[in-house]
């Protein structure tokens, strides 16, 4: 370029080569519209609106219709980015520039052709469709993952809940009856009382334990995995066995099939239902002994907490039973628990094991 002589003054003037001007218009046009595209939608749009009129008359008639779809392109992208206000305007510059056309090519007194016109209109509207849509499109995307962040919060939430509950509801029954066990031999058995005393101290130490493990899961960031390790399974079975003992209430354990490794919700769940059963067993059932039955089964665990108390109510303003049924509800097992014709309460889930995990 510029090797011709009065090379500028052949690229913007009709006369000369015919090519010349609207690929210069078409260039710089197409340049300042996208560095003016995302910061400033409308200007990019204003231009190549004003590029559309000025090729009006050049020898190579394609040009305005080319450069008025580059105006469309930025209708669609400000649809897609910006407020609807700020893109309704953009295609209100398209409609005042076809309308301003329309009336210019009317005044001139010749042949008024409205197709050309009404066509580049509906591109106008089908670029803001599209780009509309778009917007929408990913503002829907943000809401559901807006949510989904929010139930994920929820859940874990719950999912701490539930775990302090049947950690403290647990622990603090334990610490109640022995509490009420030392009272009543302080004065004739001081080896039961410190027996009471010691079982007292080791629990609550447990309890804050836990309680410091749940805090500081709570203090983690979102972003942040907190489990609430260590996390108990049927493994601990022992431990609880041991702490009711302390309490006055022997726990029989019967195991049936053959033990394998079970998915760590499964194990959990397994064992807070136990664990929650067999508080409300030391606190309620005022009987002296229970049985706890495990059976594995080829796809499902099934475990079941049956005393001889005094039995009572599946009702109740306490959370318990509401809990188990919850944690067996989110592993779509099935949950049952209510007094026994015979005198007892009995507490029975059944969980199912993924295919995966039972291999």
């Amino acid at each position: 370029m510029l090797q011709r002589q009065d090379e500028l003054r052949h690229l913007v003037q009709y006369n000369g080569n015919v090519e010349d001007a609207p690929l210069l218009t078409t260039a710089v046009v197409t340049t300042l519209g996208a560095l003016l595209l995302s910061r400033a939608p409308l200007a990019a749009v204003a231009v190549a609106l004003a590029g559309t009129v000025f090729s009006l008359g050049m020898a190579v008639g394609e040009t305005p219709f080319v450069l008025f779809l580059l105006a469309d392109a930025g209708v669609g992208y400000t649809a897609a980015t910006r407020p609807r206000r700020v893109s309704v305007s953009a295609a209100a510059l398209c409609f005042a520039t076809l309308a301003g056309y329309a009336v210019w090519d009317l005044t001139r007194g010749d042949f008024f052709n409205p197709s050309a016109p009404a066509g580049l209109a509906s591109t106008v509207v089908i670029a803001w469709l599209i780009g509309n849509t778009i917007r929408q499109d990913r503002a829907h995307t943000d809401t559901v993952r807006a949510q989904v962040t929010r139930q994920a919060v929820t859940a874990e939430r719950l999912r701490i809940a539930r775990e302090l509950h049947d950690m403290v509801a647990h622990n603090i029954g334990i610490i109640t009856i022995q509490a009420g066990v030392g009272s009543r031999v302080m004065d004739t058995q001081p080896a039961e009382t410190r027996k009471a005393l010691d079982a007292i101290e080791a629990t609550g130490r447990e309890t804050l334990a836990g309680l410091r493990r749940m805090l500081g899961a709570l203090r983690k960031g979102e972003e942040e995995s907190a489990p609430l390790e260590p996390v108990p399974g049927l493994a601990a079975l022992g431990q609880l066995v041991g702490r009711s003992a302390a309490a006055g209430v022997r726990v029989e354990v019967h195991r049936r099939g053959e033990p394998r490794e079970l998915p760590s919700d499964v194990d959990l769940a397994a064992f807070r239902i136990v664990q929650e059963a067999v508080t409300n067993v030391v606190r309620h059932s005022g009987t002296r002994d229970c049985t706890v039955t495990v059976d594995h089964r080829g796809d499902e665990l099934a475990v079941e907490v049956v005393d001889r108390g005094r039995g009572g109510s599946v009702g109740g303003s306490g959370y318990g039973i509401v809990g188990m049924r919850e944690r067996v509800g989110l592993l779509h097992g099935e949950f049952s628990a209510g007094p026994l014709p015979d005198g007892g309460f009995r507490v029975a889930a059944v969980l199912p094991i993924p295919v995966e995990a039972g291999r």
